[in-house]
């Protein structure tokens, strides 16, 4: 179907208000950006990624040398007695110093796939980076809009009363002069009742959107205005299944670990092929064979490590990784089906709220129109008081109704972006420095010293 149609019911979100709780994001892009730039869980999943960024230097760290630097000192007091009777003492302070440097020349291949892995598992970060993102800010954009559905409703609930408290007052007068019965009074108390304790709740649900509004976004809200349909909506529901399958964040993460799982198949395999290492150590002694004495020694080593057996358990740890390789693999293909699966049940929403609103537009013409005429009839006397409140009630039910199809409207088209992948503060051109989140990785990549980070990461 296309989304021309849908697109129409646009128009028709009304511009609603929200009583003043402070300075704050008021248009929808404004709370989305702030959520972006402020929200604890967004900086936490960056956090988590740059925590990620450092297996790859560690991986990288297997083709550098290890250098140590050893050294010692003691004091050495020698006594010695002779058959003769003499005696000799001897103090000597031996020292020594030496300088060590090892160098891994083969590791079984285990360095390439360590770090192919590590790449991997950095890139599935990064996706998961984008899924939080979208989460975080789909949590803003449904607070937001909650708030401007609940404050419509509330209004329409406090007018509800209004006018029924008018009509209690009207039909009371009419009462004392006799026009209409005990029932008829008894029949607005009774509607008034409700229309209280449905203002009540409508108070209530507003409270809670708003608590919900500031847990998310971090301020109150204030006159949150008509949002418009985001941009970067796909057009029809094929476009929108083919980018959900290679575009899900859920699905870019499962592919990268499905890769980083097969490469930790050859890491582990790696365990069982032969190492070589190059071992240089200088040595300089005083003191050591004796007083006044020094000796400088020189040493190059090449070691060779074969494994022969192991008692079996890299056999075991090879296929345990192998299994969980396969199940990577399968996991991908779930992923790639429950991400089509949300692009077409996400479209569906949002074209059956489209169509919902443009029914519910034309239901609550009709409602005006029918209540005018009951309004009109009851005055003449050919309509009951009850025939004027039901009419009432229905043209509130409608507009209730229709405020609650145009939030779902909106929500539904930020469900799909985020089903396709494009719920992020770049997709959306929010107002925000964008956070790059290959600047760590390019500066942790071939760092060789240091352990402080740095301070303006968030």
């Amino acid at each position: 179907m296309d989304l021309e149609y849908g697109l129409r019911a646009l128009a028709l979100v009304a511009a609603l208000g929200l009583a003043s709780h402070g300075v704050n994001a008021e248009t929808l892009r404004e709370a989305l950006a702030q959520t972006y730039d402020t929200n604890p869980d967004i900086a936490a999943a960056r956090a988590e990624l740059r925590a990620t960024d450092e297996s790859v230097p560690r991986a990288l760290s297997n083709w550098r040398p290890n250098v140590e630097v050893n050294g010692s000192y003691r004091l050495r007091d020698r006594s010695r007695e002779f058959s003769t009777g003499t005696d000799i003492d001897n103090t000597d302070q031996p020292q020594s110093v030496s300088l060590n440097i090892s160098q891994n020349l083969f590791r079984g291949f285990r360095t390439i796939a360590e770090t192919d892995r590590a790449r991997n598992l950095v890139a599935a970060d990064r996706a998961n980076l984008i899924d939080r993102e979208q989460d975080v800010l789909l949590q803003a954009a449904t607070a937001y809009m909650n708030v401007v559905r609940d404050t419509a409703i509330l209004e329409l609930r406090e007018n509800n009363v209004r006018v029924l408290e008018q009509q209690r007052q009207a039909t009371g007068d009419r009462f004392e002069v006799g026009e209409l019965t005990r029932t008829d009074v008894a029949q607005a108390d009774s509607r008034l009742a409700q229309a209280v304790s449905d203002k009540t709740v409508a108070e209530g649900n507003l409270n809670s959107s708003i608590a919900d509004y500031v847990e998310v976004i971090g301020t109150r809200p204030n006159t949150p205005q008509r949002p418009g349909l985001p941009q970067g909506v796909p057009g029809s529901e094929e476009d929108a299944i083919a980018l959900a399958r290679v575009n899900n964040p859920n699905v870019v993460a499962s592919d990268f670990t499905e890769r980083a799982a097969r490469e930790n198949v050859d890491l582990i395999t790696g365990q069982l092929l032969p190492t070589l290492t190059l071992y240089g150590e200088l040595e300089a002694n005083k003191d050591v064979l004796g007083s006044d004495t020094e000796a400088t020694e020189k040493s190059i080593t090449l070691n060779l490590n074969v494994p022969l057996y192991q008692s079996g358990e890299v056999y075991s740890q090879v296929r345990e990784a192998k299994q969980t390789a396969k199940q990577r693999f399968l996991e991908l293909a779930e992923k790639e089906r429950a991400a089509q699966e949300s692009a077409q049940n996400t479209w569906a929403d949002l074209v059956s709220t489209t169509a919902q609103i443009t029914s519910l537009e034309a239901e609550v013409r009709a409602q005006e129109i029918a209540f005018e005429g009951v309004r009109q009839e009851a005055q003449v006397g050919s309509r009951t008081v009850l025939d004027v409140l039901d009419a009432e009630q229905e043209l509130l039910d409608a507009r209730v109704g229709l405020v609650q199809a145009q939030r779902n409207h909106i929500v539904a088209a930020y469900e799909l972006l985020a089903a396709v992948g494009r719920l992020t503060a770049e997709d959306l051109e929010l107002q925000v420095n964008l956070y790059d989140p290959t600047q760590n990785f390019e500066e942790v990549e071939g760092k060789l010293f240091g352990t402080d980070i740095q301070s303006g990461d968030k």
